[in-house]
Parts: structure tokens; sequence; C-alpha cells
């Protein structure tokens, strides 16, 4: 199979779809891998680096798109590469469609085949290609709100952790999953006071052991009860989750009105849409707006700023599914691993993930029966 990885171009994007390692395996199989020149700079990985890997280098990223069969990308396609996408070519990559009606419309009228990482499940019915940046964006969270709450960048002016008999700052994390569970590690070793909210009850005192009973959990489903936290936190960690689906609004408009000023929210969820109502994507140049007095931080891809920790672990859990898509070719690869089948949300025109068609109002074509055809 001819496999190609262009240079990202998102805002502020430095990570890469494939990393040497990765490419020396394909190459072995009988593969053979296109990396556009410069590809891997912001990760720091050298042109010299693919070479050597066995990859052929290419100077833009339109032959890349032209000639390749599977595109490995770590972001979504933006619009100068949605054009180059065509029926039966195979795009690799996140793509949070729940969130962006147009990057979904475009990538049902180019024919192409779209696999999110972020639906591709396991055998425990996790998520194992959104764990790693979940991990990581989880855990710089609480830096970006340390930095945030100075009042040179617009915050209250406190300190994360509590000094002699001053009160640390109160952390309300939204979602105990990976990233909610990441971000409130290193909250509490920052030495803020931590309250978990979570949808279930039953997990509250498992949840409450993991932390060894130093963060609050508590199970909050009711909007005034989420409120409330809200209104008398310092920091807010929104980190809810529906897989492949929009993010839950847990933060009213009305809410961000009685907060405290200087405030901030850092919404982790901005990717499928956000937990807040008053946000919207933001870019690491730019990262933060004020709404009512509240700092918002939505950078839309949070682990673009350690792009080489990014990279590794990526291309960690995305090279087995890689190699059998290659090995295997679709749709075989899909019809013979389930968990790989999970992540097609886009197939000739029609949405294969249901949690995509409900967000967006769609019609859900189930993925087994396109492929059965």
């Amino acid at each position: 199979m001819l496999i190609g990885t262009p240079k990202e171009i998102k805002t502020d994007e430095y990570r890469v779809g494939l990393i040497p390692a990765t490419i020396r395996s394909l190459v072995a199989q009988g593969h053979k891998v296109l990396v556009q020149s410069h590809a891997g700079e912001g990760a720091g990985i050298s042109d010299e680096e693919y070479a050597a890997a066995g990859a052929e280098i290419l100077p833009g990223a339109e032959p890349i798109f032209a000639d390749a069969e599977l595109i490995v990308k770590v972001k979504e396609p933006l619009g100068p590469e949605r054009r180059w996408l065509r029926r039966g070519q195979i795009i690799f990559t996140y793509l949070h469609l729940a969130a962006d009606p147009a990057l979904t419309r475009d990538l049902m009228a180019s024919g192409a085949t779209a696999i999110a990482y972020e639906t591709i499940t396991d055998a425990a019915g996790k998520l194992p290609l959104l764990s790693p940046m979940s991990k990581i964006a989880g855990r710089m969270a609480p830096q970006v709100a340390a930095h945030f709450l100075e009042r040179p960048q617009g915050g209250r002016g406190i300190l994360l952790g509590k000094v002699d008999r001053i009160p640390a700052a109160q952390v309300l994390v939204l979602g105990g999953g990976i990233v909610g569970s990441n971000a409130a590690q290193v909250a509490l070793g920052m030495g803020a006071d931590v309250c978990i909210v979570i949808r279930n009850p039953a997990a509250v005192k498992e949840l409450t052991q993991q932390f060894g009973g130093r963060a609050r959990v508590v199970a909050a489903t009711a909007p005034e009860s989420i409120a409330e936290l809200c209104i008398g936190a310092d920091v807010v960690i929104g980190a809810a989750l529906v897989p492949g689906g929009s993010a839950p609004k847990l933060i009213s408009a009305e809410t961000v009105k009685r907060m405290k000023p200087g405030a901030v929210i850092v919404d982790v969820s901005i990717d499928q849409g956000g937990c807040a109502e008053t946000s919207h994507p933001t870019t690491h140049s730019k990262p933060t707006f004020v709404v009512d007095g509240v700092l918002h931080y939505c950078v839309a891809n949070m682990p673009g700023a350690v792009p080489r920790t990014s990279t590794f672990a990526l291309s960690s859990a995305t090279h087995p599914f890689t190699l059998e898509l290659a090995n295997k070719g679709f749709p075989r690869a899909l019809i013979e691993n389930e968990h790989l089948l999970k992540g097609l949300n886009v197939h000739e025109g029609k949405i294969t993930c249901r949690a995509v068609a409900e967000a967006l109002g769609l019609a859900y074509a189930p993925a087994t029966e396109l492929l059965a055809a």
C-alpha cells in the first residue's frame, strides 16, 4: 500500500502522523511511505531520519494526497486538504465530527473513507487512541490554569497551592475519566483543593479511594448542583466526554455570569464542542478570551504544545492499527477487527458513526451493512 503523511497545517500544530519507527515497520512489510518535507520538524524529527527509515520525502502535500491510498495525520483535514480527498482513499486521524458539520459535509462529498482515532475501541470498551492525548491534556490542564490564574494573565491573582494559612485554589473537575483523573492528580500534586464531579453515583467510592481521599468526589447530574460548584470554584476543568458525540453543556452562560471574577475555565472538551455554553475554540497563539469576567482557555489541540511527547505517545498507540490497515487493506482490516471498525465515521458519503449522525441530525448507515454490500 502507498501511505502518506503530510505536514499538519492547523494553527500551532506541531505533531506529525508517523514516526520513523512506524515507517520502518511499514517499509519492511513491503509498503511505500511518502512524507512531506519538514513534517516532523515541530516534533524534533528530521527529514534525514525519515529517509533513513525508508520514506520518500516530497516537497509539498498535494502529491501526497494525490497518490497515497492511506493518509495518516494527527488533526482533521482543513479546507485545502479536503479538496484533495477522493473516493477510495482512506484518511486516518482525529476527526471529532460531532462538533464540525462543515468538515463532515466535506468528507461526505469527497467520497473518501474516514477513520477517526477517537472512536476506535479496545477489548475493554475504552478508547486506546484517544487515551494518550487525554492523559497529556489532563495533565496540562492544571498547569495552564495555574498560569492563567496569575493577575498579569487576567486571573484572580492566586496560587494553585496552599501557602502557610492562605487557602489553596478551589479546582473543580467536570468528569472522572482519563482527562479528569489526570487533571485531578496533577492539581492535587500542585496543592490545590480538588473536587471531581462525575455522573455515576456508583463510581464515587472507587474514585475517592483512587485518590486516597485527597479529592472530594461527588455525583451531580442536576444543572443546579453543578452550577453551585462552578460558582464556588477558582478553576473549572471541563473533562466530560461522549465518545464520538457532542460534549454535554454542563456550564450554562448564566452560571458563567455568577462565577468569581478572574476565575479560569479550561475546557478540554472543546474538540467535541466544549462543556461551557460560552466556549469556542482557540489556538496556542491566542489561547484565551473573557466572558463576564471569567477567563476561558479553549485550545482545541492542547497536546500540540508538547509535540514530541505527544507524537511519540500517539504513534505508539496508532502503530498496530496503521500496520493492520496497510497489510490487510480496506475493508478486510475493519471486517476482521471490530475495534477498528468502530473508528469508521464516514464511508462513500454516508455517516457510519451513530453518535456523529445523532449530533448533526444526519442519516446513520451501519458500517457492517455498508461493508457487507
